[in-house]
């Protein structure tokens, strides 16, 4: 059997974004290379359309193939594996295109990766956000200089190198990942890599938001939740008396979007209707058009905001699973094939390198002042509506299963979605 290097890509989608990689257990080496920029000057739309469409569907493979709620980070996802789509040629590379930006170029998508770090680095209000990519590599992995400025110039990863399968590596990049979430995700892996191990891609985000009106903490009551299967529990929801907020309404689905004071992020939460005839929640969730959903976030800031009676849980989520069959169902398939994946612009291995794993974990607080958000994947890669009605004074009561979610109100880009069940 040839023996084939493995590279691993770690994201980290996260609260903080500190100094320092908490690397003093194990020998990590900053390294340097010329970094490599690639100037886009179209739109990006097709490829932030194609990122909703991409995060709904891998919310809803990680919720199937888990069998409970999930909660992902599309953006973090899409960064990590942007990068590795720098790596690849023939077909793996037209996947990675297809997959996450609807078959536009890679020029395209990594502008879109640009744009969106800018954008979110720069916001206002009291929103706190940040976005740090780093490179690990192993003194063996023979990744090409060229990749690593790519990495560098485009998405502005630090790159280090490591024994990654020496046990230093555990404490080194779990003290990196726990860094820069906030200690919200505290580790991401608890043994070393396997020997073949080339590199880590890692990619981290803070996200930390508050609402543009705050839910007032006297407000906040227990009420009884239904789930899915029909059972009850008594659960702390935050409420708003006639607030105004941008209603969002099809055939199937009602909900609301409760911005922050950035004025560019927004939480949002959408269910089924409840009609004779409504689908269930399983079933709605099946049907929705990712899409549609992005076009439904666009148009908020053209519809005139309604007065709304809303009640929302209070509550905390997290989840963590391995993505790799979702994202071979996605499509991404010869990424994961030893014998088909082609990452010949990542390293000079001559048994080429191929995706191996992609583990993700994600956690979301939501309360009276905002949200907080954290979210890591591991990707290794081994070496082998209809239309609107006029409401008012409209009664919105999230005390059923919903899809919920922090997005981007310009271009309808999901940075998180969960389901809360």
């Amino acid at each position: 059997m040839k023996r084939i290097l493995s590279l691993a890509l770690v994201l980290t989608l996260s609260l903080t974004l500190l100094a320092g990689c908490g690397a003093s257990a194990a020998d990590v080496t900053e390294l340097t290379a010329d970094p490599i920029v690639v100037a886009y000057d179209g739109s990006t739309e097709p490829a932030e359309t194609a990122l909703a469409g991409f995060g709904l569907d891998l919310l809803r493979g990680a919720r199937e193939r888990s069998g409970e709620p999930a909660l992902i980070s599309p953006l973090s996802a899409a960064l990590a594996l942007s990068m590795a789509a720098n790596g690849a040629e023939g077909d793996t590379l037209t996947q990675f295109k297809a997959v996450l930006s609807g078959g536009a170029g890679l020029d395209m998508l990594n502008a879109l990766c640009q744009n969106l770090t800018a954008g979110y680095e720069g916001l206002g209000g009291s929103t706190e956000c940040s976005i740090a990519n780093s490179l690990w590599v192993d003194p063996a992995g023979e990744i090409r200089e060229d990749f690593i400025g790519k990495c560098m110039g485009i998405f502005g990863a630090q790159v280090l190198q490591a024994e990654l399968s020496a046990p230093g590596i555990v404490p080194a990049l779990n003290g990196w990942v726990s860094d820069h979430t906030n200690e919200m995700i505290p580790s991401i892996i608890d043994e070393p890599f396997a020997e073949e191990t080339a590199a880590l891609l890692v990619n981290a985000l803070y996200l930390k938001n508050t609402w543009a009106q705050e839910f007032d903490p006297n407000d906040t009551t227990e009420r009884m939740f239904t789930h899915a299967d029909g059972s009850e529990d008594w659960v702390d929801f935050l409420r708003h008396f006639d607030r105004e907020f941008p209603y969002l309404e099809t055939e199937d689905s009602v909900g609301a979007l409760l911005p922050y004071d950035d004025g560019r992020l927004a939480f949002f939460a959408l269910m089924p209707r409840l009609y004779p005839d409504s689908p269930d929640f399983e079933t709605w969730l099946a049907e929705l058009d990712g899409a549609e959903l992005a076009q439904l976030i666009r148009d908020s800031g053209e519809r005139e905001d309604f007065f709304l009676r809303l009640t929302l849980p209070k509550f905390e989520a997290e989840w963590s699973g391995e993505l790799k069959d979702t994202l071979a169902a996605l499509g991404l398939d010869a990424a994961f094939d030893p014998d088909r994946a082609d990452f010949s612009l990542l390293g000079d291995n001559p048994y080429g390198y191929y995706l191996s794993q992609v583990i993700h974990a994600a956690k979301i607080a939501v309360n009276e002042e905002g949200t907080e958000a954290a979210a890591a994947t591991v990707v290794a890669v081994a070496g082998e509506g209809a239309p609107m009605v006029e409401p008012k004074g409209i009664e919105l009561d999230f005390d059923r299963p919903f899809l919920y979610g922090i997005v981007d109100l310009e271009n309808g880009v999901p940075l998180f979605l969960g389901t809360f069940e």
